[in-house]
């Protein structure tokens, strides 16, 4: 008896110790199970290059987010990154082949494993750059990204790429053109887009016939004015000539010299192409992607557009690259544009919703709820595509906001109307006036700008016809139709404003 108290106080003390081994072992359990996760590096997803001549993109993206430190070598130039917390993978390696002779930037890419979790990328370059090397949070369909901007230490001057490319004539060369007798009355074939566009045209549209090599296919535009010599236009050249000036004898030599000093006021219209690189915009039932038929259609309506002696055509994008929501204004107004057109194919969330649409900004919100939930997805193409803009200027955006006066939104207005009225004849309108929206891309203070929704890409049937070379056709003459219209009611001003 004498030990029965002693032999269950041993019990009891045996309870507890029991209960820190097996809390201890179970601890050794969760540990072990943990450890690998702790240690386990961060894995690249995909990689992607976007060369363009504005700037070329890599992006990098994984399933978390990642460390970077970075610096420039000289003789030869070289762009050294440093990424902790990766091992080397066959997804990363594979960036190496992805760089192409061809771009404007890159000589070629070196990766290798610099030291432990930390992996090196040399970037061995063409030329001095100014790179930006950041990383974007997960969106959409994307996971963590990190992203390389390779920028030319001299910004490419929108002008100067247009004379290089043989698209920005002279003053003088408009004049002679201008002056030549019209041509007959046929129509002519359109002109062929200027750079990729086979390459860009992911969404099977051939690239329009050459153009006649004749003399200008089209008289100058209606509307066209002359900038005499105290820099403000003439209103009586606007006006058609008599037929009687039209003599086959008369020579375009005598004729130009009857108004000396003047030149005819050259139009410049800033097409836009909506989305691009790592923004694909809206996606079809068929797998098509907005940004592919967009810029297809852009370069179909610049053909159109510049068979006109009088009117020339910058592209804020040329090929299959992302520009920022800003930076497309600010191209614009860098060559001083008389009109800004965004083009875009309208997505919703039922299938049925088609149509074609017009749009213009509004000061006061949107003019439907449609609208307003159009300008809200449109103004996220920066979350998207990845735009180096951390802390947004607020104050900046309402500055522009304001400077958008009633004047630039009534001259929009205008041309909107000519140009819904002639869509209106190609395809069924989703609503049968122009509409408004707090678009970013239209924020340009001084240039009246429009954006073109040529169809739902959401709908089967006219993805369909977005993806036919016939309608993208119609869709670029029928828009040219109405500029045309509107400038011939409303000549441009001879521009005064440095850029």
């Amino acid at each position: 008896m004498p030990s029965t108290p002693f032999l269950r106080t041993e019990s009891l003390n045996a309870k507890p110790v029991a209960r820190r081994t097996i809390l201890k072992a179970g601890g050794t359990l969760l540990l072990s199970v943990l450890a690998p996760q702790l240690a386990h590096a961060a894995q690249i997803l995909a990689v992607r290059v976007w060369p363009a001549d504005d700037y070329t993109r890599v992006t990098l993206e994984n399933d978390s987010d990642l460390k970077t430190s970075h610096f420039l070598v000289k003789d030869p130039e070289r762009l050294v990154v440093d990424i902790e917390g990766l091992e080397l993978n066959p997804t990363l390696k594979s960036l190496v082949a992805k760089i192409q002779s061809n771009d404007p930037y890159i000589k070629q890419v070196r990766v290798g494993q610099n030291r432990p979790n930390v992996v090196r990328l040399v970037f061995d370059l063409k030329e001095e750059v100014k790179p930006q090397v950041f990383t974007l949070a997960p969106v959409g369909n994307y996971k963590h990204r990190l992203i390389f901007d390779l920028y030319p230490v001299k910004a490419v001057d929108p002008i100067a790429a247009m004379i290089e490319k043989g698209e920005w004539s002279s003053d003088s060369k408009s004049t002679a053109a201008a002056a030549q007798p019209a041509a007959p009355a046929a129509i002519p074939a359109p002109a062929t887009p200027t750079g990729s566009s086979a390459q860009a045209n992911n969404a099977g549209a051939a690239a329009p016939p050459p153009a006649s090599t004749g003399p200008a296919a089209h008289p100058p535009l209606p509307g066209a004015v002359d900038a005499g010599q105290n820099g403000k236009p003439d209103i009586a050249a606007a006006k058609p000539e008599p037929k009687h000036d039209a003599k086959p004898e008369s020579k375009p030599e005598q004729r130009a010299e009857t108004r000396p000093g003047k030149v005819t006021r050259m139009i410049t219209i800033a097409l836009d192409p909506g989305h691009g690189g790592e923004d694909p915009g809206a996606i079809g039932a068929r797998g098509s992607r907005e940004k592919d038929i967009v810029l297809a259609i852009a370069k179909r309506l610049k053909a159109r557009i510049e068979e006109h002696p009088n009117m020339r055509v910058m592209l804020t994008r040329d090929g299959d690259y992302f520009v920022p929501l800003p930076t497309r204004v600010e191209k614009a107004r860098k060559v001083d544009a008389d009109l800004f057109v965004s083009i875009h194919a309208d997505a919703f969330v039922q299938p049925s919703a088609r149509g074609s649409s017009v749009f213009v900004l509004s000061e006061k919100g949107a003019s439907s709820t449609a609208a307003r939930w159009l300008a809200n997805k449109e103004n996220q193409a920066d979350l998207i595509g990845g735009a180096n803009v951390k802390t947004p200027d607020k104050q900046l955006a309402s500055v522009l906001f304001d400077l958008s006066t009633t004047a630039q939104i009534n001259d929009s207005m205008k041309v909107g109307k000519a140009v819904l009225g002639e869509i209106g004849g190609i395809n069924k309108l989703h609503k049968g006036s122009v509409e408004q929206a707090g678009f970013a891309v239209l924020k340009a203070p001084d240039i009246p700008s429009i954006l073109i929704e040529t169809a739902f890409i959401s709908n089967p049937e006219e993805e369909a016809r977005l993806l036919d070379n016939a309608y993208q056709e119609q869709i670029a003459s029928a828009i040219v139709k109405g500029i045309k219209s509107y400038f011939a009611k409303n000549p441009p001003l001879a521009k005064s404003r440095q850029t």
